[in-house]
């Protein structure tokens, strides 16, 4: 296998999860019966651009299909961090009803539909069909396609440059990253912004967060690469932040490369530290999975022991990065019974890989578990919050990553 962005030849892995379903394709009843399919899991890293990158088997129209099952606007947190970014960038670029934003990869509307109620013209691209839909009746315009070079020449042809492409969470998911990119490239309005948001690698290796590993991120991103590839497609980063969504995000600017915008300190900043975390060398590549299969084996201890002793155990929050955890671990319904969550979309539905069925929050209540595994950890508040009443009957609630602790 070659690097996907500088196609050096991929030698170096640095995390083997074995083999998995994708963590996206949760199963109904009738899809018990049938074979499963799995791929294998690996990441490498490339020793020149230092791209994390997971080996190529799984296909992007495989991973994203049309009943996806992922909404955005599923949590909460997520729907007011999009309306501050909203409020926050329109103001920053002086958005008006001249300008317009195109959002790659726009789920359910959970973004957009904070510029049509501003009244900024936008323009979601996403492929799924279930969200796609859920836009619409939104009122926001949507193309159903995945985005990349031609998607955006044909936008030029059709005079449609942005002054703000957004993407938030789909950098790491693109297969072909050079060609996304080039994509922003040629439908950026000259003059405009760029912003992405994406998992920062650093946080990952830092906390653990292997569980964010699945087939549908094809890309693992530090400051240092991003920068890498964008400066190979004429863009630039001008400007980064750090946030604290997902485990821990970066939010880059972008923009041509001959642009006037000054790149501001923060980005020389954050190299200088993603240095000084050796991200750019091999040993601290090499150090990961020791520490991943750590988390995994405590776990299955974990419930290993509760059911030993008699407790019940659930788990909150169908999401992919439980899918991981849970596949890696080998954990199958006999030490956790079943997993809540609030999407309809996955309700009545089985976790792929574990057969985990998927019931609404209502039965936390009704059954009354002494531990909660809250498999989301990047949202473990809120799920407490909503799920006040676990403390009510002496119940715990506890996460997994980056070590097993009560919360």
């Amino acid at each position: 296998m070659i690097c996907r962005h500088c196609h050096t030849s991929l030698e170096h892995v640095f995390l083997d999860l074995g083999f998995a379903p994708p963590s996206n394709a949760y199963l109904g009843s009738e899809d018990l019966k049938n074979p499963e399919r799995y791929y294998p899991l690996k990441l490498y890293v490339c020793e020149h651009c230092w791209l994390v990158q997971t080996e190529d088997y799984a296909q992007a129209d495989e991973l994203f299909s049309h009943d996806y099952a992922y909404f955005s606007s599923v949590s909460q947190s997520w729907l007011n961090h999009a309306a501050g970014y909203a409020r926050m960038i329109s103001s920053r670029l002086n958005l008006g009803k001249d300008s317009l934003v195109i959002e790659v990869a726009s789920n359910d509307g959970y973004l957009l539909k904070n510029f049509v109620e501003a009244g900024i013209p936008c323009l979601g691209i996403e492929p799924t069909a279930s969200t796609a839909t859920a836009a619409e009746s939104l009122g926001i315009p949507v193309r159903r396609e995945f985005f990349g070079a031609s998607l955006a020449t044909r936008l030029l042809s059709e005079g449609m440059q942005a002054d703000l492409i957004a993407g938030n969470n789909v950098y790491a998911h693109v297969p072909d990253i050079n060609d996304f990119t080039a994509g922003l490239k040629t439908a950026l309005k000259p003059g405009g912004t760029i912003t992405l948001e994406f998992p920062h690698l650093m946080q990952l290796i830092e906390h653990i967060q292997f569980d964010t590993v699945y087939h549908e991120h094809f890309s693992y991103l530090s400051l240092h690469t991003v920068n890498r590839i964008f400066a190979a497609s004429g863009l630039r980063v001008f400007d980064v932040e750090q946030i604290p969504t997902h485990g821990g995000s970066l939010r880059i600017y972008g923009c041509h490369a001959d642009d006037a915008q000054q790149t501001s300190d923060a980005v020389k900043n954050l190299l200088q530290e993603e240095g000084q975390q050796g991200l750019r060398q091999l040993a601290v590549y090499r150090n990961f999975q020791p520490r991943a299969d750590r988390v995994k084996n405590d776990l299955a201890v974990f419930l290993i022991e509760q059911q030993r002793a008699g407790k019940s155990v659930a788990a909150y929050g169908a999401a992919a990065k439980g899918n991981t955890l849970l596949n890696y671990a080998g954990i199958k319904p006999d030490l956790l019974p079943y997993v809540c969550d609030a999407a309809p979309s996955k309700q009545g539905k089985f976790m792929p890989g574990t057969h985990i069925p998927i019931l609404p929050p209502s039965v936390i209540r009704e059954r009354k578990p002494d531990v909660v595994l809250i498999l989301p950890w990047n949202i473990a508040e809120e799920v407490v919050a909503q799920q006040a009443c676990v403390r009510e009957w002496g119940g715990k609630f506890i996460v997994a990553v980056p070590e097993l602790k009560i919360i």
